[in-house]
């Protein structure tokens, strides 16, 4: 099957225009192909993440990673870590296992996409052009967004966009 199709815009440009801060990684080079330990073909493990520079009166942090491109009309959520602390400035490589044993205290991981827990790595379909992984870090206005593991991704984006004080983005790429 012939999966040719335009790429779709940055997603975080469709939504209402927030003030940006820094989120860095000694995993990903925004822009750059993201090493194979960060995909299904690999070790399947989140990238490390830190950030900084977000607002006064940020009260905690949905951690997201989505692929705009994905060969389906809304994406594909590949994570969404909700309630982290507004005290944590960085997650460890490895912080979306499964099992939640690197995550935060009160932090949680929604379901991905694919109906699993925590991160899903990359996995473009094989022969599809390259794809955009984009890692966010939304500041938000309460110290808990109240939707409970059990919401969808599109209920976590739904609700924090209302409270999100500003955003901090870093992209990685993947092809198969």
């Amino acid at each position: 099957m012939d999966l040719s199709r335009p790429y779709p815009p940055d997603p975080y440009s469709l939504l209402p225009q927030v003030p940006s801060f820094t989120v860095t990684s000694p995993d990903i080079t925004d822009g750059e192909r993201l090493a194979v330990d960060f995909t299904v073909d690999g070790a399947n493990v989140s990238p490390a993440l830190e950030w900084s520079g977000f607002p006064e009166g940020t009260r905690s942090f949905v951690v997201s990673c989505f692929d705009p491109d994905a060969p389906t009309p809304s994406g594909y959520w590949h994570w969404n870590l909700v309630d982290v602390p507004a005290s944590v400035t960085s997650l460890p490589r490895g912080a979306g296992a499964p099992d939640g044993s690197g995550l935060p205290d009160g932090a949680y991981h929604v379901r991905t996409d694919g109906r699993t827990t925590g991160f899903e790595g990359a996995a473009p379909p094989h022969g599809d052009h390259e794809h955009r992984y984009v890692f966010a870090v939304h500041a938000l206005d309460v110290p808990e967004l109240g939707v409970g593991p059990d919401a969808t991704n599109a209920q976590v984006a739904f609700n924090a966009v209302f409270h999100t004080l500003a955003r901090a983005v870093i992209v990685g790429t993947y092809q198969r």
